[in-house]
């Protein structure tokens, strides 16, 4: 399979989803940034584009299956995979990594300036996590699921207490962008989760753990970014169009 450079690494990490761990390996914003061709994001990341390349049609020459789990076709169940995977993930790891880092940091700290500094940003990545998921699951989800639920009886969409749904999208857009820098200043800390020589067990766990947090974050972001959002809206705007020409033809000008 030739992969076509001015494709998006968002559309390919969507048509074949084995790309995304290419582009966790290579260093390739795939999620927040995913809408760059390929041909960008490798220049961007400092990959030579050809063995991107080559990576890539490699992988997909020996993959058969489809772009997206079957189970993920309607919006309910995508928004049911995000939140019992990503988001259960993600608080579990939180609850685990926070006090391994404290521990790590009391031990090694004081060798290891930075980690005092990796649990600031850690600790920041958490806080923001943690009010993002709350609005995600009780105003935007139910929100969507609802749109969709409409949509397939042929009933009235619900009332958006936000306006549209692109104004909670371009917010949670804007957190997931924050998470990102953050997650990004903590594999700069780390010398892409490197642990020194000096390095405990506890402490090569810490690094495991951060990185392995960081691969379920690009890939949670990656499916509302450049997934779920993009259909919500174009949902949305399809029950608006909907609802607009059915009260145009019940009271004519």
């Amino acid at each position: 399979m030739s992969i076509d450079t001015q494709r998006t690494v968002a559309d390919i990490a969507l048509e074949k989803p084995q790309a995304a761990a290419i582009f966790e390996r290579l260093g390739i914003d795939y999620c927040c940034n995913g809408r760059k061709p390929l041909a960008e994001a490798c220049e961007q990341a400092g990959v030579e584009l050809e063995h991107a390349r080559n990576l890539l049609e490699q992988a997909f020459s020996t993959d058969q299956s489809g772009a997206l789990d079957e189970n993920w076709q309607s919006l309910g169940s995508l928004i049911n995979h995000i939140v019992r995977k990503h988001h259960a993930y993600c608080r579990e790891e939180c609850l685990r990594l926070e006090p391994l880092l404290a521990k790590v940091v009391s031990k090694h700290g004081e060798n290891h300036p930075e980690l005092e500094r990796v649990r600031a940003h850690f600790t920041s990545l958490r806080n923001e996590l943690s009010m993002h998921l709350m609005k995600e699951e009780q105003v935007l989800f139910p929100y969507i699921i609802g749109l969709e639920e409409s949509e397939k009886h042929k009933s009235d969409p619900p009332r958006a207490p936000f306006g549209t749904v692109q104004n909670p999208v371009r917010m949670m857009m804007q957190e997931h962008d924050n998470a990102g820098h953050l997650i990004r200043g903590i594999r700069g800390l780390t010398g892409n989760f490197t642990p020194p020589e000096d390095a405990c067990n506890s402490f090569k766990v810490l690094y495991q753990g951060l990185e392995a947090f960081e691969a379920d974050l690009h890939q949670h972001i990656h499916l509302e970014n450049n997934l779920l959002f993009p259909r919500a809206i174009t949902l949305e705007d399809a029950a608006r169009l909907a609802q607009t020409g059915a009260t145009s033809v019940m009271d004519p000008a």
